[in-house]
């Protein structure tokens, strides 16, 4: 099997590499924090010191950060003596970015890669820790159909879904209005779920009955907010993420920036944005953002 070069090691990134690792693929890791790509070592990850050692002899490179700063710094270089990975790999290498961040930066960094006659993908994925642990990811990938090809047999060992939503920086949008609509659900869902209990209804056999009715979502079915009422949910482990409050927050703030450039009505949006805004505030921003349903839980009139 070919070599990868995983660059970003967090609570994504790390099972994703685990799955390349366990597929059979040698994999060169590398994060700021050693100690998480040290964890890596036992499943027989090769750890690099800098980026240049996690990218030396690698086809294929894969990111997983955490916004578009650090996007353009590791691809493009920044003012602190980092290169920039677009400088340094070798030639006809594959770069996938599944990262979330705004569509501008990616597509920045694509353009950059292309003069350099590199391939380049931004693929950002939903499916949350649970879907990186099962290798049940959706990749949404931008990019030319040659790389998307050269990128979708790479992403099939750490996912169940590869859409190719369109050009650069279109994986990102698509993952963005994604987003933007989860969050929206979400708050609907805690909304709905407390005005019934607030009215002594059962919320186990309230979420049944919605999940038969027209009310019926994806949070509801799969991710109940409301503690005790699925085993399986965040909200019945103490919140425990999951997907954090922190990031659904900033997914959302791209959802808004995005609606800004266009003139788009987000009105919806905007107040989830709102919500998660004040939710974060409280000191909720590192639980699961299912714990959405606490803030209102703890509001009244």
């Amino acid at each position: 099997m070919s070599t990868i070069a995983f660059i970003g090691l967090g609570n994504m990134g790390s099972p994703m590499a685990q799955n390349l690792l366990a597929s059979g693929f040698h994999v060169q890791v590398f994060d700021v924090d050693v100690n998480a790509a040290r964890q890596l070592e036992p499943f027989g990850a090769v750890v690099a010191s800098t980026l240049e050692e996690a990218v030396d002899g690698a086809g294929t490179i894969i990111t997983m950060l955490p916004a578009g700063a650090h996007v353009r710094a590791v691809y493009l270089g920044d003012l602190h003596g980092g290169v920039g990975l677009l400088n340094i790999v070798q030639d006809n290498a594959l770069l996938i970015d599944c990262s979330t961040i705004d569509p501008d930066s990616a597509r920045l960094v694509a353009n950059e890669a292309q003069n350099k006659r590199l391939l380049f993908v931004d693929s950002p994925v939903s499916g949350g820790v649970a879907g990186a642990k099962a290798a049940a990811l959706t990749f949404i990938v931008g990019g030319s159909d040659e790389a998307f090809s050269k990128a979708n047999a790479i992403l099939q060992y750490m996912g169940k879904n590869v859409f190719h939503a369109g050009k650069a920086g279109d994986g990102q949008m698509a993952k963005i209005c994604n987003n933007l609509m989860l969050g929206i659900l979400m708050s609907g869902t805690c909304e709905a779920l407390n005005l019934g209990i607030d009215h002594g209804l059962d919320p186990k056999v309230l979420s049944n009955i919605m999940l038969q009715s027209s009310g019926r979502n994806w949070a509801l079915e799969l991710y109940n907010p409301c503690p005790g009422v699925m085993d399986s949910a965040p909200a019945s482990n103490q919140y425990n993420p999951g997907f954090m409050s922190k990031l659904m927050l900033k997914d959302l703030g791209l959802g808004l920036d995005a609606a800004l450039q266009t003139n788009s009505s987000v009105p919806m949006g905007s107040l989830a944005r709102n919500l998660y805004a004040f939710h974060n505030a409280a000191g909720h921003a590192e639980l699961d953002f299912s714990s959405l349903f606490e803030f209102y839980k703890n509001q009244k009139g």
